[in-house]
């Protein structure tokens, strides 16, 4: 495959396009568990996946959840993917972009072979008003990834010409995700703000139904460009919060994927002759969200909040030092996850240093002190949001005890997991169980949280260092620079602490061993374009 990457910024592009040793290290084997199965498949059949939470909008400008990405891995392609290596390859493009000498103008082929799953062509024309509705739709998630974009036009039936206000490193790997889903232009003008409930992709399958809280069904489209290497007749996804029930669906063969298992199930399936286990590297984080300034929602101009944690970054950094990552990891996680401290991932196109990764440790006698300098009447009670499941209401519990030394009563508020992403972006908490499944490029991790209204700055964080640095780091062309930039972007975010990062999970998906051909990468998806019954 050709290339055609040109100028000053083709170092650091082709430093993302080329991945990273830690997830090729993984493409195959981690500690025996596998990512892919390549066993032949037989036609036909329909696979159940069970997730471990409903997806919220089926619609790739305003979701938000690793449970919906899943889903749209079925049934929404993007300009680009990422394989087993942690490459960037083309997808419904042709090939990787041509980038101007000036960084300012990408050009990207599109296919000629593709439809919609309501019967429309795929064009340059689609793909434009997908990237304008993802960049200009109010409340769209999609909107800080595409806020460099000035303009896009189509120079020919399947050109694409984008014009970027400066330089954007990241500009692939963001197009290797739901700003690079490309859905119906007759579908987006028929519906309107409906599509969630009619979603219109090109994918190996398309849309049948949804039931709130019980199922999505996807079926075969004929009309699918690779459609004669598609197995499946269809795919059901079904939110099982509680990984026990997900298990023994797995065991009475009810369910036959059982995606983000947690790792006490995983221990359990690894000894089962029937099940199989799969994983890959995570390239995101899990942590604990505090409202700092998020009064009136997303989007929104940052206030003040007159709770001891929004006042005092030195109350926030106390409760960081109550908490034992390396406890917790062997306490709730059974030692299967990484602790992590940071929003950069080893795993990711620019990692970030050893200073910058090293987390600190737990530390009571200074959080005490650090409450008193402050000034703050103890206990500092707070509200702690988690989801639902077993495995966060463990985690809940964990860092209310921890926390409880060091001179803060939480309090914890089990919630359904679309309900506590509705309140917390529209800022309605105290704290809440935050994490993102990860991007390979480390602004994917940062911009849309952490620079000042976000598109998915639930935290209400504005710090002009910060932005500053988002900036920078977003035009930097250069490795060497951007990996200098990220390592003190990590220190000025750790400062705030705004989102206290805790652990870095392995995604981690059960199969039984009748089915064959499902792919897990470190973006944590299940692909099942591949997928089947084994021969």
């Amino acid at each position: 495959m050709r290339r055609t990457i040109t100028g000053p910024f083709a170092v650091a592009l082709m430093s993302l396009l080329s991945g990273c040793a830690s997830l090729q290290s993984s493409a195959t084997e981690v500690g025996g568990v596998r990512m892919t199965d390549e066993r032949p498949v037989r036609d036909g059949g329909t696979l159940t996946v069970a997730l471990n939470a409903d997806p919220d909008k089926l619609d790739p400008s305003l979701a938000q959840t690793l449970v919906g990405r899943t889903v749209f891995a079925g049934m929404c392609e993007k300009l680009y993917d990422i394989d087993q290596h942690g490459t960037i390859v083309p997808q419904l493009a042709t090939a990787l972009p041509t980038v101007s000498a000036d960084g300012r103008t990408v050009t990207i082929q599109v296919r000629r072979d593709a439809k919609f799953s309501d019967g429309t062509a795929l064009d340059a024309r689609a793909v434009v008003t997908s990237l304008l509705r993802h960049r200009d739709l109010p409340e769209s998630a999609r909107a800080t990834e595409l806020a460099p974009l000035r303009g896009v036009e189509a120079t020919g039936p399947y050109t694409v010409r984008l014009t970027l206000k400066q330089p954007y490193v990241p500009l692939t790997g963001v197009l290797a995700d739901r700003s690079g889903m490309v859905m119906s232009p007759a579908a987006l003008k028929k519906y309107g703000k409906d599509f969630t409930n009619h979603p219109s992709c090109v994918g190996p399958f398309r849309f049948v139904e949804r039931v709130g809280g019980d199922r999505i069904v996807l079926k075969k489209d004929p009309d699918y460009y690779n459609a004669d290497q598609v197995p499946l007749d269809g795919v059901i996804y079904k939110p099982i919060p509680d990984g026990n029930v997900r298990l023994a669906n797995l065991r009475s063969g009810d369910i036959q994927v059982g995606d983000q298992m947690t790792p006490v199930d995983v221990r359990s399936a690894l000894t089962e002759t029937a099940l199989q286990v799969f994983n890959s590297p995570s390239l995101g984080y899990q942590g604990i969200g505090l409202n700092v300034g998020n009064v009136k929602g997303l989007g929104e101009k940052p206030g003040k909040i007159d709770t001891p944690i929004a006042r005092d970054a030195r109350v926030r950094e106390a409760f960081e030092l109550s908490l034992d990552r390396e406890l917790i990891n062997k306490v709730v996680f059974q030692g299967m996850y990484e602790p992590a401290c940071g929003p950069v991932s080893p795993g990711s196109a620019i990692a970030p240093g050893a200073k910058a990764a090293q987390c600190p440790k737990r530390d009571v006698a200074r959080a005490k002190k650090l409450l008193r300098d402050a000034g703050v009447k103890t206990p500092v009670r707070m509200e702690l949001k988690v989801s639902t499941t077993p495995e966060s209401s463990r985690l809940g519990q964990v860092v209310q005890a921890m926390a409880k030394e060091a001179g803060f009563a939480i309090t914890l508020r089990p919630t359904e997991y679309a309900t506590l992403l509705e309140e917390t972006d529209a800022g309605k908490y105290d704290a809440f169980t935050s994490g993102w499944s990860g991007r390979l490029d480390p602004d994917g991790n940062i911009a849309s949280f952490l620079q000042t209204q976000g598109a998915m700055n639930a935290y209400g964080l504005s710090d002009p260092a910060i932005d500053r640095l988002v900036a920078r780091g977003r035009t930097e062309a250069d490795p060497a620079q951007r990996a200098t930039i990220y390592d003190e972007l990590t220190r000025r975010i750790g400062a705030e602490h705004a989102l206290i990062y805790v652990y870095r999970q392995k995604n981690y998906a059960v199969t039984t061993t009748s089915v064959a051909g499902v792919r897990i990468f470190g973006d944590g998806l299940v692909r099942v374009t591949t997928a089947g019954y084994a021969r």
